[in-house]
This record gives structure tokens, C-alpha cells and sequence, in this order.
């Protein structure tokens, strides 16, 4: 199985298979587990100096910053991944109001 590759930003990939979770940094905890990682050194920051949008969780326990929505990073993945579908917990909520209203 090929190594796929989904661009995060500037210039910056991730492999998609070791993305364990992508989420925006909005909440207490997720800052709190940035904050906690760049002590320990397993920050990835590949924002370039902007705002993070995103914080990918790896497989290896490293967490990687980025300066492009989750949804941003899904569509690509999607899109690297042949459209696959994912369950109603893997899609936004518009989405997955589009697809309740054309159904």
C-alpha cells in the first residue's frame, strides 16, 4: 500500500495514513494538549507563522499544526482518497444537512 500524502499548507504534507484525528483549536483541552506538546517537543508547527487552523493528531503520538481548516484537510483527503464516504461522525454538519435535506 502507497504512502498518501495530503497537503496541509506552504508547501508541508502529511501521510494520511498516520492521521489518528483532525480538529480546530477552539476548545480548553485540545489548546491545553498543544500547550502540553510543545513542552515535551512533539509540536509539528507547519503554519508558517499564521493562524492554526487545524491540530492533526498522529499515530505516533506527535501533533502536527496547520494553517487550513479540518474541512480543508477532509476534502483533500477525500479527494486523494477516491471519495470515499465516511460515517455521519466523520462529516460536518453541513454536510450533513445537505444530505438529510436532498434525500
Amino acid at each position: 500500500m502507497a504512502t498518501e500524502l495530503v497537503h496541509v499548507g506552504f508547501g508541508n504534507y502529511v501521510a494520511l495514513n498516520r492521521v489518528v484525528a483532525v480538529v480546530t483549536p477552539n476548545s480548553a483541552p485540545i489548546q491545553r494538549l498543544v500547550r502540553d506538546g510543545k513542552k515535551r517537543g512533539i509540536i509539528k508547527d507547519m503554519t508558517q507563522g499564521r493562524r492554526t487552523k487545524s491540530v492533526l493528531f498522529m499515530d505516533d503520538g506527535s501533533i502536527v499544526l496547520a494553517a487550513i481548516t479540518p474541512e480543508a484537510i477532509y476534502g483533500r483527503a477525500m479527494r486523494l482518497g477516491g471519495g470515499e464516504t465516511m460515517s455521519d461522525e466523520g462529516t460536518t454538519p453541513a454536510r450533513r444537512r445537505r444530505a438529510a435535506s436532498s434525500g
